[in-house]
């Protein structure tokens, strides 16, 4: 394992070649350094190579969770330039996408239908019945003569 492969939160490992990385000049402080350096980093993940480690079904997980975040290529992309330094951009977007494919991973329980119980139901009535007494006690009551 490199030091620029990304390591997920389950402990599979990305190999290096699965990812397109560019630079360019980003916006924001910095003063003059900001126009000669690169510093914005644009990380992108190529499922086709990514497939060996992450298999069919986690990469269409992923697919389906993180739609908005693909490129026309079908690749996950993250872009950081907030930081000055290219290297901690980097860092920026390679903690980013881990945190997305963690969470696009996540299978959520499924619920188990229940029926309200007895008490509860008691317990609404009860209070739509009291409600509906404090709203009857504020009409005014029309004065016969």
């Amino acid at each position: 394992m490199s030091r620029s492969d990304m390591v997920l939160k389950d402990g599979r490992v990305i190999p290096r070649e699965c990812f397109v990385v560019t630079f360019s000049r980003s916006g924001g402080a910095g003063g003059q350094h900001v126009n000669k350096t690169e510093s914005r980093v644009d990380l992108r993940l190529d499922f086709e190579p990514a497939r060996e480690v992450l298999g069919d079904y986690d990469v269409a997980r992923i697919k389906r969770a993180l739609a908005s975040r693909l490129d026309g290529d079908e690749r996950l992309m993250a872009v950081s330039s907030e930081h000055k330094s290219q290297f901690q951009n980097y860092r920026a977007a390679v903690e980013r996408m881990v945190t997305w494919i963690a969470q696009a991973l996540v299978r959520q329980k499924r619920r188990i239908k229940t029926k309200p119980t007895r008490g509860s139901k008691m317990r609404r009535l009860d209070e739509k019945k009291r409600r509906g007494d404090i709203k009857k006690g504020r009409q005014s009551k029309p004065e016969r003569d």
